[in-house]
């Protein structure tokens, strides 16, 4: 059967406090003695501080890049871990001979530095509502005048430090920016001569001349029409030519014969009449002689020969008649007929215009078709020319887009060189500490007081605790054994026992006594090595 722990109440526990009064009386003199004496001991800690600010540009918004808080954040905690860098503090520390004394006792320059390191402190200044981007730097030290020298110098590193990686970025972005606008400006004019090259080559089909292409057509359209026109005119009138010189070749030719009849025929006239007559009678008499005589008798003979010779007569009297005929023919016809030249001229010279007309609209009908040509590959021209000129405009956007930040770089960089921009400069300058701001010693000691007195409740714990958990008196008899109590009978001592109990007592008063005094400067060594103070001199000087 299990019974519940009895609860005391605070009457019990205020005895058991009084009965052990001395173990929490001397933890918290030991205690409280050591941290006293290390705290009084600590030397004094001087704070210097300054204030930044982070300077506006003094041109126009909007000329010069503006960091944004995150950005001048950012770019502080880049300069802090700079200026904290070993490279940066050894020197500071070799100069003013930080920690001298430790460094002689051997500390190590690595343990040096990142004690300096501790030491440096930047904050957001929220002291002062008319500044929107201050920052205290904060050094602290044991001498004064170190602490201000060593602040006045770190202000000096942060300065120095924004100004050149300004400067640099300003540079490095320049670089980079006049590196991109060169290669932009080089892709931008590869694109333009592409498209004047493209543009020479296609002249006649580019889109801005189609306007111009169509009039043209139109005019050699209307230039056909009159071609057209004209080419029927002209034949018709060549037509007409023909046959007018037709006509007057077919008149003249019958005027010429006309004009050869009127030659009198010889068998119209008188001798051709008697040699006729002659030859008449004489073929009657041959034809009596034959009657007669044979073919081959000498008067039949010399009878034919006189007809054959009339018969010659008559034929050459033709014969001369035609010859006169086809002499005046040939007469009339080299006769130049001047109505016939004229006509045959004017045909001639209608033949002519003709195959110029016929020309002109062979020309006319090519240029048309050259035309159709062009305009048919407009669509084409204007496709390709298109793509040429969305990648021209895509980069030259891209470029002046460029051009302006190279110029608001450029310009950033000028004012940067110039103090001109955004910058971090000193407006209160590093105070000459005159009162310390660590240790706290009144603090420490307080705590010292604390943690002897919690050592102290500790103690008493540790041996009254197994006690409460056993029978001590009558309530623990009649709480745990549920029985009520009928006699209760007080502790009976020997006279020897009466004697020495006191004694005991005192001396073992004497030796916690003894035993705090010992205690005391052990636990002074053992704080001092432990470098609790200055964790907590550093928290309390923070605070």
């Amino acid at each position: 059967m299990s019974v519940d722990f009895r609860q005391r109440k605070p009457g019990e526990y205020i005895k058991i406090l009084r009965r052990r009064k001395w173990l929490i009386i001397l933890p918290v003199i030991a205690i409280t003695t050591a941290v006293a004496w290390v705290v009084y001991r600590l030397p004094n800690i001087y704070e210097s501080t300054t204030l930044i600010v982070v300077k506006p540009s003094n041109l126009p918004t909007g000329m010069v890049p503006q960091l944004s808080e995150d950005s001048i954040t950012r770019q502080l905690t880049a300069i802090n871990q700079v200026v904290t860098s070993r490279s940066s503090l050894e020197p500071l520390v070799e100069k003013y001979e930080l920690y001298k004394v430790e460094r002689l006792r051997g500390l190590p320059m690595e343990t040096a530095i990142a004690r300096t390191r501790d030491d440096i402190n930047v904050d957001v200044n929220r002291s002062r509502n008319d500044i929107t981007h201050g920052f205290n730097i904060s050094f602290r030290y044991r001498e004064p005048k170190v602490a201000q020298a060593v602040t006045v110098e770190l202000a000096g590193k942060y300065i120095n430090f924004q100004t050149n990686e300004a400067l640099n970025t300003s540079k490095a972005a320049q670089t980079f920016f006049d590196n991109q606008v060169s290669q932009a400006r080089e892709a931008l004019n590869a694109v333009d001569k592409q498209r004047e090259s493209f543009m020479a080559g296609n002249v006649g089909k580019l889109p801005s001349e189609v306007q111009s292409l169509l009039n043209q057509l139109t005019g050699l359209r209307e230039e056909q029409k009159t071609l057209i026109s004209e080419v029927g005119r002209l034949q018709d009138r060549r037509a007409a030519q023909q046959n007018n010189v037709s006509l007057l070749k077919e008149t003249a030719s019958k005027n010429i014969e006309t004009i050869a009849e009127n030659i009198t025929d010889p068998k119209t006239t008188l001798a051709y009449s008697q040699l006729v007559t002659r030859k008449a009678a004489l073929q009657g008499e041959l034809t009596a002689l034959k009657q007669q005589y044979k073919d081959i008798h000498p008067d039949v003979i010399a009878k034919q020969q006189e007809v054959d010779q009339v018969s010659d007569e008559m034929q050459k009297m033709i014969d001369e008649w035609k010859e006169k005929i086809r002499e005046k023919e040939k007469k009339l016809r080299d006769q130049p007929q001047v109505q016939v030249r004229v006509a045959e001229s004017e045909l001639k010279m209608v033949e002519g215009e003709i195959k110029r007309q016929q020309q002109l609209l062979a020309d006319n009908e090519k240029a048309i078709a050259g035309i159709v040509e062009r305009l048919n590959q407009v669509p084409g021209v204007e496709v390709a020319l298109g793509a040429i000129e969305r990648d021209y405009q895509t980069k030259k956007a891209a470029y002046d887009q460029l051009v302006q930040q190279q110029q608001r770089i450029t310009l950033g960089a000028e004012a940067t060189s110039q103090h001109q921009g955004e910058g971090i400069e000193v407006i209160d300058p590093a105070n000459l500490p005159a009162q310390p701001v660590a240790p706290k010693r009144l603090m420490l000691s307080t705590l010292g007081l604390a943690f002897g007195f919690g050592l102290g409740l500790l103690l008493v714990v540790a041996v009254e605790g197994p006690r409460l958990l056993t029978i001590q008196n009558s309530e623990d008899a009649r709480h745990y054994t549920g029985l009520p109590v009928l006699l209760a009978v007080p502790e009976l001592l020997t006279p020897q026992e009466a004697r020495s109990l006191p004694r005991r007592r005192k001396l073992l008063l004497v030796a916690g006594m003894v035993a705090t005094v010992v205690s005391i400067p052990m636990l002074a060594l053992a704080l001092r090595l432990s470098n609790i103070f200055e964790v907590l001199m550093q928290a309390s000087g923070r605070s």
